[in-house]
């Protein structure tokens, strides 16, 4: 009885969850140009060089380090290369401290500062499509920064070659993946092929469904199945686990930082105010990291410090392969607070309450 109870609470909640991700991707469907003109605005932007650039240095140099203790032993030696590379290093939150404010500071700001923000808001679009359309954006350069960083992975895991097997592990989790993959395949044609709006909606429901199938038949196929179609063995004792966790923290830490700097954006005209604003607010989950002493477990404020930090987040936890709900019910919630707050801003804006 309690089993029928789980899976009805959770095909309910799994209903509600497309019916969410439906509505949004259909929004942000219809605001597809917006999307398109600011994630194009970053590759015209000197400033997004730099931040790639100084990004780039910073984990090339971080990488390097790491190759060295790499081949070392005894306490040189290192057992977790990405805690060596990220978990540990002041430098790398430094420079990763900047750059949500640095890319999100022109978003709004720039178009309140240049009045362009009311004719803006003046398209067809509502005002939550306005918001995910330049969090979307902001959030795809994001990615794009930290793609060059996977040619790291193979070296810090000390790959071997890989092996398929197309024969015996086909089950429903690895069906489930190949099909969401498939749609994922479909939904990009949809997209590069010209076509009309029923043929953009197919490739919108496409991608939804190719993401929640790629990510259920991963999870399945990876956890449940003794026998997979793809293993990249790696011969670092920690094994991959680790690298999949600490992508998945960077990716959800920087939705929220970036969500963060969103807000902060819709609030003030000038570009440099936001940045220093943002930096000041990121600042609170970042720098009670720098400070690496023993955290007494039974004391309120080290339970706090413990639950905000996000570098104490990567060192014990992320790079080490533990997800850890706790982290991504923070990263989430409170990007989508903010997400919420700059949609009330505009919304403020609109009906003359200019904040």
């Amino acid at each position: 009885m309690n089993e029928w109870l789980g899976l009805i609470i959770l095909a309910v909640v799994l209903l509600i969850v497309l019916g969410a991700a439906g509505f949004l991707a259909v929004g942000l469907f219809q605001a597809r140009s917006l999307i398109r003109r600011e994630f194009t605005a970053y590759f015209l932007s000197p400033i997004a060089y730099v931040v790639m650039f100084v990004f780039l240095l910073a984990t090339g140099f971080l990488f390097s380090n790491t190759l060295d203790q790499l081949t070392a032993s005894g306490p040189q030696g290192v057992e977790f290369p990405l805690r060596a590379v990220i978990g540990d290093q002041w430098i790398f939150w430094l420079v990763f401290l900047v750059i949500p404010p640095l890319l999100t500071m022109r978003l709004f700001a720039e178009e309140r500062g240049t009045g362009t923000l009311e004719m803006l808001m003046t398209s067809p679009l509502r005002d939550w499509q306005l918001v995910l359309s330049k969090y979307v954006a902001c959030f795809g350069f994001y990615v794009v920064m930290w793609l060059p960083t996977l040619l790291y992975v193979p070296i810090l895991v000390d790959a071997g070659r890989p092996v398929f097997d197309f024969q015996t592990a086909w089950t429903a989790w690895s069906i489930t993946l190949v099909v969401g993959l498939a749609l994922l395949l479909l939904a990009v044609f949809q997209t590069v092929v010209p076509g009309g709006t029923d043929v953009r909606l197919v490739g919108v429901g496409a991608l939804v469904l190719g993401l929640i199938a790629t990510g259920v038949g991963a999870w399945g196929h990876y956890t449940r199945d003794a026998v997979h179609i793809l293993e990249w063995p790696a011969r670092i004792a920690s094994g991959p686990m680790p690298v999949v966790a600490t992508y998945l923290g960077l990716m959800l830490a920087g939705a929220m930082f970036l969500a963060l700097g969103l807000f902060i954006s819709s609030l003030v005209r000038n570009q440099l105010v936001a940045a220093l604003l943002s930096l000041a607010l990121s600042l609170v989950f970042i720098v009670l990291g720098f400070q690496q002493t023993d955290l007494d477990p039974t004391d309120a404020l080290d339970r706090a410090r413990l639950y905000i930090s996000v570098p104490l987040h990567f060192s014990r936890d992320f790079t080490r392969g533990v997800i850890d709900t706790r982290h991504i019910i923070l990263y989430l919630s409170v990007a989508v607070f903010a997400l919420f707050l700059t949609v009330r801003t505009l919304e403020g804006r609109r009906y003359g309450a200019k904040p």
